[in-house]
């Protein structure tokens, strides 16, 4: 609430990452979380973290990358959802990597995952590059990890029993 209610951290480009299973609604979340941005004025841009990764692949491809990170800082809040589906290859982690550089100490992330930094090297195939993205994020960051059981989950065990 406190997040959703005060924009400050934006100014100071602060992260919020948001860690859950699935089906605990994270993405419900973020999207609560970029309403109350967009309300109080903010620009903010939401981003399946697969899509985006393949469009960055696709802008350094051309030589464009430097030019799609420069339209990107327009947002104040930039939201990654589902960074755990970004495939585990060179190309696709290192441009993951080089917008979370880009970003860090000038204009914010929101990612929601669904594994803890302990399975991050599922995501990137460095260890080391794992460390330095880690690192990057959490320097200025709110970490929300929700434990619950799945929604979906709970409902067909209730309709099961019912």
């Amino acid at each position: 609430m406190q997040l959703a209610d005060d924009d400050s951290w934006l100014d100071k480009a602060m992260n919020c990452l948001l860690f859950g299973p699935s089906g605990v609604c994270i993405i419900l979340l973020s999207v609560w979380l970029a309403r109350a941005m967009l309300e109080a004025g903010r620009k903010v841009k939401f981003f399946n973290a697969l899509v985006l990764v393949q469009q960055l692949q696709h802008d350094k491809q051309q030589l464009l990358l430097p030019s799609r990170l420069k339209k990107l800082d327009r947002f104040d809040l930039l939201i990654l959802d589902d960074l755990g589906y970004v495939q585990k290859s060179e190309a696709e982690t290192s441009v993951l990597f080089e917008l979370i550089a880009h970003r860090y100490e000038r204009k914010s992330l929101l990612i929601t995952a669904n594994q803890p930094f302990s399975k991050w090297d599922s995501i990137f195939p460095d260890s080391m590059m794992t460390v330095a993205a880690v690192d990057r994020l959490v320097h200025h960051a709110v970490i929300l990890e929700i434990q619950a059981e799945s929604y979906r989950q709970q409902t067909a065990t209730a309709r099961n029993e019912g």
